[in-house]
């Protein structure tokens, strides 16, 4: 049984109450408590054999700090009972992140408001939730946040407004977004062309612009940054996949 704690006197009587009876797990809600947990998941296949072609959740988050120019976040982290790994950060201030599934990458999801998970300490049928460092949560960094926080949307063009308008927008941003990537420091490049081809690829969902246009613009940026070509492509690829589907038919037609 898990059940949710709050951090006052009330709660905390009923809890002493509850375990004078029975051991429970704990449950802590990410988005109320200010935290946003990075779940690094292992392949269902690794769970009941013992290995698995596919990279575990850990690997494949360690590769992604690396390619962003940065350390794996030193943080309180906990491991799961199916043999993952729960990394704690404490969410920004303003900022409201919801979950996440693959967005990071795969087999790497989020917890944060709408979500929860379970604390060290509980014990399920498949094993312990153990901690293995100081309960100190680091802030979420910000490379990470901005893969994980939505681009804004522009505003809807209003009914019988020439379409040359959108287009125009659409011009203006790729403008602004390929000068974001080139300008981008190191530690901070890979970010800023995923976030600029998140940005990007609504406006090739709606027509206003071609994607090999977008895709050479910003290639050129991101190597011109510093990041290598194949770098760029992969980045590009799974930005621009993703924004064209989650942006497909959501603007209203003139």
């Amino acid at each position: 049984m898990v059940r949710s704690l709050l951090g006052n006197v009330d709660a905390q009587c009923h809890v002493r109450a509850a375990w004078a009876r029975a051991p429970f797990n704990v449950g802590i809600a990410t988005g109320p408590s200010g935290l946003l947990v990075v779940d690094l998941d292992v392949p269902k296949s690794q769970n009941r054999k013992g290995s698995s072609d596919a990279p575990d959740g850990a690997a494949t988050f360690a590769a992604l700090c690396e390619r962003a120019g940065h350390d794996v976040p030193d943080t309180y982290r906990v491991r799961t009972a199916s043999g993952g790994m729960h990394l704690y950060f404490t969410a920004p201030a303003g900022v409201r992140l919801t979950n996440t599934t693959g967005t990071v990458a795969r087999s790497v999801d989020t917890r944060a408001w709408g979500g929860y998970i379970v604390a060290a300490g509980s014990t399920t049928p498949t094993g312990a939730y153990e901690a293995l460092s100081a309960p100190e949560a680091a802030p979420l960094p910000l490379w990470l946040q901005t893969i994980l926080q939505p681009a804004l949307k522009p505003a809807q063009t209003p009914s019988g407004v020439a379409a040359g308008q959108s287009r125009r927008y659409a011009d203006v941003a790729l403008a602004n977004e390929t000068r974001n990537v080139a300008g981008a420091q190191p530690g901070a490049r890979e970010s800023a062309l995923f976030r600029a081809a998140r940005a990007l690829g609504r406006f090739i969902a709606w027509g206003d612009l071609p994607r090999h246009v977008v895709e050479q613009a910003l290639q050129e940026a991101g190597q011109g940054a510093g990041l290598s070509a194949a770098e760029c492509r992969s980045t590009l690829r799974s930005a621009l996949d993703w924004s064209i589907t989650h942006n497909s038919g959501r603007r209203e037609a003139a």
